[in-house]
């Protein structure tokens, strides 16, 4: 089992990184007891489980559990292999960030925000010393600190998952839609003899659609520009991305073109979910 403890200083991009992993297939516990850890490790081993990857944030708010805390995180590195990361950054980037966010330190109490920081720095040093990897992440926005995460923890995954959803704009354009593409210009088998009331997913409907040199042009336009795209937006740290695909009612041309780039999309190892919202309409 994988095992990662995430600490640091508040402010630092715990729950960043928290989300990040999350993203990469592993279950996220915020602000969980650290004397329950090693009890919730043994339920996960258990047949019944699937939990495999397993992620903890432990921190100043669990203000009561430094003093049983070493013995049980040790523990934990020698029996799972935990991973420690520690996150740290500059006074100056955490106060400007409790700033711009209006948060309050955990410990701020009456205290300043400096003082606070300090106090933290204090009782979390023996946790840094027991990390494994220490991150600054003074110069790294969300984006870029997420970037981080995903090259390290989900190596050889499509991290992004994506959504295609087939639809007919008869019945309005979904709301979830990041993207939209029109197919209304390809040949529509609905006023074909015998092609009117199968669907998109039927081979005749295919072989129709694909007898005019218009689609072959278009799709292969289409997927080009989706595989330049995707990358970027997992770059950008998006992670899930609706694609949409129209046609007057949802059935024939949508359903096909959805079900092509699906078959493109998959062959290049991305999570794809499908769905074809009107076919049945």
């Amino acid at each position: 089992m994988k095992v990662v403890i995430i600490s640091g200083i508040s402010g630092s991009g715990k729950s960043t990184f928290l989300r990040a992993l999350e993203d990469a297939g592993f279950f996220c516990v915020d602000n969980f007891p650290v004397i329950l850890m090693e009890r919730f490790l043994k339920v996960c081993e258990s047949p019944d489980s699937n939990i495999s990857k397993v992620a903890f944030v432990v921190d100043i708010r669990a203000r009561g559990f430094f003093d049983k805390g070493k013995k049980i995180i040790r523990n934990l590195k020698e029996e799972y292999n935990a991973e420690v990361i520690f996150l740290e950054s500059s006074d100056d980037v955490l106060i400007r960030r409790f700033s711009e966010t209006r948060r309050m330190h955990p410990i701020y109490d009456s205290h300043s925000v400096k003082d606070a920081l300090r106090e933290e720095r204090e009782a979390v040093e023996w946790l840094k010393k027991l990390s494994n990897k220490v991150i600054d992440t003074s110069q790294l926005t969300t984006h870029e600190l997420r970037r981080v995460v995903m090259g390290i923890y989900a190596k050889g995954e499509r991290g992004i998952k994506i959504n295609l959803m087939s639809f007919g704009f008869s019945y309005g354009i979904p709301l979830e839609a990041d993207m939209v593409f029109d197919v209304r210009f390809l040949p529509n088998p609905y006023f074909v003899e015998g092609l009117k009331d199968k669907t998109g997913l039927a081979d005749a409907i295919g072989d129709y659609i694909k007898s005019d040199r218009v689609f072959e042009e278009y799709f292969l336009s289409l997927s080009n520009f989706l595989l330049y795209l995707i990358p970027l937006f997992e770059k950008e740290g998006k992670s899930y991305l609706t694609i949409s695909i129209g046609c007057t009612g949802g059935k024939h041309r949508s359903v096909f073109v959805t079900r092509e780039l699906e078959k493109v999309l998959t062959s290049k190892g991305y999570n794809i979910a499908t769905t074809h919202r009107d076919i049945n309409r």
